[in-house]
């Protein structure tokens, strides 16, 4: 899987990056419908992302890809056959949720420099505030597209810098796509609360 697949101007593209590129740009997609079949997609990139990345030495988003299997497994089971029915946040969890990130942010990135990883302040905020990211999207909180459009921003920068030209291209797409996820879960979360209101 690690062979190159093909060579694209220049860089080597490996059937796995190749085939974690395919089922993670699937798995994010259909999160932004709010469907569950997003949960498999994302638990089998993850998988694969996992290898890639350990591969590469980015030891902060190959951990991050053992929490993501762990978050679609929990998504999967709480989503149900209905799948997400968006809600919004307060501005004080928006607050506590930024507190606690750059806490974490900032106590990991020097202990993933003492094992010598790459790149790890862009790695170590991606870890952070992808888990913290992750776990909203799956308690079903609108808020989760704007983190991963920031999220996404900083992997795209941080790929692209370690030579992962293909995976920092998705990252950019993943960064639109965040947009869309935004759109349309908030258009789900009016039509769920019309609906409420309509039968009190």
């Amino acid at each position: 899987m690690t062979q190159s697949l093909w060579t694209i101007w220049g860089y080597n593209l490996s059937r796995l990056e190749f085939v974690a590129v395919i089922t993670s740009l699937i798995g994010v997609w259909l999160g932004t419908t709010g469907n569950s079949w997003t949960w498999p997609w994302w638990g089998l990139s993850s998988a694969l992302y996992g290898w890639l990345f350990f591969e590469w030495d980015l030891y902060a988003s190959a951990i991050l890809q053992m929490v993501f299997i762990a978050a679609a497994i929990w998504g999967w089971l709480d989503w149900g056959p209905k799948g997400a029915q968006p809600r919004t946040g307060t501005r004080k969890q928006y607050l506590i949720v930024a507190l606690v990130g750059i806490l974490c942010w900032v106590a990991l990135a020097p202990l993933l420099a003492s094992w010598g990883a790459a790149a790890t302040w862009p790695d170590s905020f991606g870890l952070v505030f992808s888990v913290i990211a992750q776990i909203i999207m799956v308690l079903e909180f609108r808020e989760n597209w704007t983190l991963w459009f920031v999220v996404d921003g900083v992997y795209s920068v941080e790929y692209f810098t370690q030579n992962l030209t293909f995976t920092g291209a998705l990252y950019v797409l993943f960064t639109f796509i965040a947009v869309r996820g935004w759109l349309k879960w908030g258009r789900k979360n009016l039509t769920r609360e019309t609906s409420q209101t309509v039968s009190a």
